[in-house]
């Protein structure tokens, strides 16, 4: 279907730039501002900016024509762009799911599941089946357990209706039995914070899924905690792409850090550029850093080509990217020199927010890197903006010591019984003792 042009006004569409703000701030859409193509733009003039549907362009400036914006494209051309194509990026929205309980068992949803009303439910992980999930649900005051199978990186349980996620499956029972022993009416909530859950129609609506014939995958650049991460090409500009391993409930969990990067738009945070959607298959497509890791990048190079400029500018792009964290009240859980990435032009970018939307994990589990995660929260789970400067703190010596491990000479095991007893690390070689100051002040236990 031909979609209607916009009516065009005469000549320079650039002046009066100051009386074009309010109409700017009446769409959202002020300078420098991501958009992104719904349809495809072919142009009728040499000012125009050609684009496709799906490419990603900046806002540079209102025009006298309020139907019209210049902008700048990702290849760095610049034109003339008509509104009613492109939409604002905005963030992609969590699905709580207050009904789902995780790891219980049988008999414990059954004990949950008081009084025996029909249509009481809750979701569990499945006991028998790890993957799957089992659906409790009151009827004639009974529990009957139904098994939600995950194949193919959908969930089903009768294997003729599939979903992508569990909040999907629950919305449609809700609304029909259809084949169960009843509708489901009101679920047992989880105490505690709820689970969540993520869908790719939420991203299309948002403006951040790419197809995959636009983009082209390389070499392995690392291993991920989802799966591999490799080198990709992205209309002509190198990008990094996380390939998802074939599993559900990582699925939820690697679409979540996606969401929250949908969010945050930072020089020195990781940028989302997309994501792909190509099922069996998930990508999340950033900006690549050709420098790799902050860690490696000290490790490396070493006290004769990283200087006491760089050391200053790794501290303080990091100390600006997580500023920005704690002004958008998210909590990175797992900073370190590991998890910021240096880009070709030596700025540092924090990545990798994963744990951020995590709630289950503690100090038995073994997934916290216990060296660089603050006492009260591996004690307690207790993660806050003040748990990042902690981390800040171990990152700092990170820097100064030229990426080695913390706490060197004590043994993983014995880490924070140290620290809870006030030991802290001494100032690596080299260090101002300006910078040794702010270590230990970040390095202060919250009580």
């Amino acid at each position: 279907m031909q979609k209607r042009w916009p009516t065009r006004m005469h000549a320079s569409k650039v002046d009066d730039y100051n009386m074009n703000q309010d109409r700017m701030s009446q769409r959202g859409w002020q300078p420098g501002t991501e958009v992104v193509a719904r349809y495809s733009f072919k142009g009728s003039s040499e000012e125009d900016l050609v684009f496709d549907k799906g490419d990603i362009m900046t806002i540079v400036t209102p025009t006298k024509d309020p139907n019209w914006y210049k902008a700048r494209h990702v290849d760095c051309r610049e034109g003339l762009i008509p509104a009613n194509y492109i939409q604002k990026r905005s963030e992609v929205k969590l699905h709580a799911m207050p009904w789902f309980h995780g790891k219980i068992t049988r008999d414990e949803a059954e004990i949950l599941l008081q009084p025996r009303e029909d249509g009481l439910f809750l979701v569990r992980e499945s006991t028998n089946f790890p993957g799957d999930y089992t659906l409790c649900v009151c009827y004639k005051n009974k529990v009957e357990h139904y098994r939600v199978i995950y194949k193919e990186n959908k969930l089903t349980i009768d294997e003729e209706e599939y979903f992508e996620n569990l909040s999907r499956l629950v919305e449609h029972y809700q609304k029909d039995a259809d084949g169960l022993c009843t509708r489901l009416k009101l679920s047992v909530p989880k105490k505690g914070e709820p689970e969540f859950s993520v869908d790719s129609q939420e991203f299309e609506k948002a403006g951040w899924t790419i197809k995959l014939d636009d983009l082209k995958l390389g070499e392995v650049l690392g291993k991920g905690e989802f799966g591999d991460v490799v080198l990709g090409c992205f209309r002509g500009k190198k990008v990094a792409v996380k390939v998802l391993k074939d599993n559900s409930k990582a699925a939820q969990t690697f679409l979540a850090e996606a969401s929250v990067m949908t969010s945050l738009s930072h020089r020195n945070l990781v940028q989302l550029l997309g994501v792909v959607f190509e099922w069996p298959s998930i990508y999340i497509v950033t900006e690549y850093m050709s420098k790799g890791s902050l860690v490696d990048y000290l490790r490396s190079r070493g006290r004769l080509h990283v200087t006491k400029k760089d050391q200053i500018n790794f501290a303080t792009d990091t100390c600006a990217g997580m500023e920005y964290l704690e002004s958008r009240q998210v909590v990175h859980r797992d900073l370190a020199a590991r998890n910021v990435l240096i880009s070709d032009e030596n700025v540092a970018k924090v990545c990798d927010f994963g744990l951020a939307r995590e709630k289950s994990f503690n100090l038995e589990g073994g997934k916290f890197p216990i060296k660089w995660t603050a006492p009260e929260a591996l004690r307690h789970s207790k993660f806050s903006n003040k748990s990042d400067m902690w981390s800040f703190g171990i990152l700092l010596w990170e820097i100064y010591s030229f990426g080695r491990v913390p706490y060197p000479r004590i043994p993983l095991a014995d880490v924070v019984k140290h620290v809870e007893k006030g030991y802290r690390m001494e100032a690596p070689e080299g260090c101002p003792s300006e910078i040794y100051d702010i270590m230990k002040q970040a390095l202060t236990l919250q009580v």
